[in-house]
């Protein structure tokens, strides 16, 4: 299946890897399920930019959510040039234009959260609370899916419980990352100075 054109006139993402052609979401195969470390969290962010610049905010997101799944330590160069994209994820869902389709992001990563697998599932779960966090400041109209979390009996995490798992169960830095990201929603810049790479 060939890639769609990137659309004339979308600006990309300056917190992901710049990509010169439409870069296949299948490429992602060729890591199989096991290979989650350097080159597969880079690929992935390679291909959210290029989804984004297809018009695909939504599947943008998708591919964000599987770098959040790599298998990272901290101290990988790729890190240094391209954090842990919560600020990414918070600037595709800010930039989206009108007409593209990218749902409801806060009942999204309440379902991702709660529905977690291995591995590093208690790590995934985190950092997609995390950005349910960032989802909730962006679009504060956007219902959570009310029937799971009474029937489940879900309680949404406060901030400071989003950081203490983070902390506990994130790569060093991580706090700070969504912090920046969480720092950039109040500023209103597109591309704060000292932020993107």
């Amino acid at each position: 299946m060939l890639a769609r054109e990137h659309l004339p006139g979308l600006a990309p993402c300056p917190f992901l890897p710049p990509v010169e052609a439409p870069v296949l979401a299948s490429s992602m195969k060729t890591f199989g399920k096991h290979d989650r470390g350097a080159a597969f969290y880079e690929q992935a962010l390679k291909c959210g930019q290029s989804l984004w610049l297809q018009g695909l905010p939504a599947q943008a997101m998708l591919q964000l959510n599987r770098a959040f799944g790599a298998d990272l330590a901290g101290g990988e160069p790729v890190l240094a040039r391209w954090p842990l994209p919560y600020t990414a994820m918070a600037w595709i869902m800010r930039e989206r234009k009108e007409g593209q389709f990218i749902g409801n992001p806060r009942r999204h990563f309440q379902h991702l959260a709660t529905r977690m697998v291995e591995p590093r599932r208690t790590q995934r779960a985190w950092r997609a609370w995390a950005c349910w966090r960032l989802a909730r400041r962006i679009f504060p109209d956007c219902p959570a899916d009310e029937k799971q979390l009474a029937e489940e009996g879900v309680t949404e995490p406060a901030s400071a419980e989003i950081v203490t798992g983070l902390e506990r169960h994130g790569i060093p830095g991580e706090v700070a990352e969504w912090k920046k990201a969480l720092a950039w929603l109040e500023t209103g810049d597109r591309d704060p100075g000292g932020l993107s790479n």
